[in-house]
């Protein structure tokens, strides 16, 4: 059975120009009404999302939502897992870390307006926020150029939108999950001054790329750990990808800026090899950054999210 793009939800493609990404605890207290809350919840999202695609159309409204291993425990008992749903286990080589931090929804909401992701939010906070706490909320933007906050045109490595979906989007391989998809979160934060600070070549060594074309340095001009050679996968002599999405996000005022980075993959091996990678052989993305957040969560497919909604899953 092929993969049905029209069955998954907005995994890859369109990263939009105002972003919320929101990550969700239950409460633990009471675990049917608990239950009862995500029913209401997946069976909102459709209206929600229809209304503000008449209300404003042009905003290329994108929507995901997404559970964790042991919030899948706890609101679906009995129920088959999708094969590769696990809780992330911290990563690390001596100063480097990619810290595990929890987390059992998320929801990943884009478009063009603001207003248009603060509606959806809004609206469907309401249906869980007694039976939830919100572990994190951030806000992210498009930045100039299609680049990210450091500078460097992002994304150029990442499948094409054509061939995109094949590699965030469950196929026949687990068929009762299919046109589902693992979805993996970090918030970055970035030492700016410190970047900035380096000249445009180190910069450059340091990604891989040319900063204003953009055009891969020659392998003997890049450091050992450049971040396009320490974030791939080659297994078995292949390059694996995922859809990769790094949205900026800042405080300027206080300081704080950086990165949200989220992926979506067929495979969560794929994704987990990559992350393996990254601290391994310390990411030249380190010497500058540090990570406060970590969890992977499945992303189902609508029709297994109708089914959530009718209290049939």
């Amino acid at each position: 059975m092929p993969i049905d793009v029209r069955d998954s939800q907005d995994v890859y493609k369109g990263i939009g120009e105002s972003v919320i990404f929101v990550t969700l605890q239950l409460k633990r207290k009471n675990a049917e009404a608990e239950r009862e809350a995500v029913q209401a919840l997946a069976g909102l999202i459709p209206p929600v999302i229809r209304s503000l695609n008449i209300r404003r159309p042009d905003d290329d409204l994108k929507f995901a939502i997404g559970f964790s291993s042991d919030a899948w425990d706890t609101l679906f008992p009995g129920k088959p897992r999708p094969r590769e749903l696990e809780t992330f286990t911290p990563l690390r080589n001596g100063d480097i870390e990619m810290p595990a931090t929890g987390g059992d929804i998320f929801l990943h909401v884009r478009a063009k307006s603001g207003a248009v992701v603060y509606e959806v939010v809004s609206q469907l906070i309401t249906s869980v926020a007694e039976a939830t706490t919100v572990l994190d909320e951030t806000h992210g933007f498009g930045y100039f150029e299609g680049r990210a906050i450091i500078g460097f045109i992002d994304g150029t490595e990442a499948p094409d939108q054509n061939e995109a979906a094949e590699y965030a989007i469950v196929g026949d391989e687990d068929p009762e999950f299919i046109n589902g998809s693992y979805a993996f979160t970090q918030r970055w934060i970035h030492d700016l001054k410190n970047w900035n600070a380096r000249s445009t070549e180190d910069q450059e060594k340091a990604i891989g790329r040319r900063k204003f074309s953009d055009l891969e340095l020659d392998d003997d001009e890049k450091a050992p750990n450049a971040h396009n050679v320490a974030s791939q996968d080659n297994e078995g002599g292949v390059e694996h990808k995922i859809v990769r999405m790094n949205v900026a996000f800042s405080e300027p005022a206080r300081g704080i800026t950086g990165t949200y980075f989220i992926g979506y993959s067929r495979e969560w091996a794929v994704t987990k090899r990559m992350l393996g990678n990254m601290v391994v052989k310390k990411d030249a993305l380190f010497s500058f950054s540090h990570i406060e957040t970590g969890q992977q969560f499945f992303i189902p497919s609508r029709s297994l999210l109708d089914a959530i909604a009718e209290g049939e899953f």
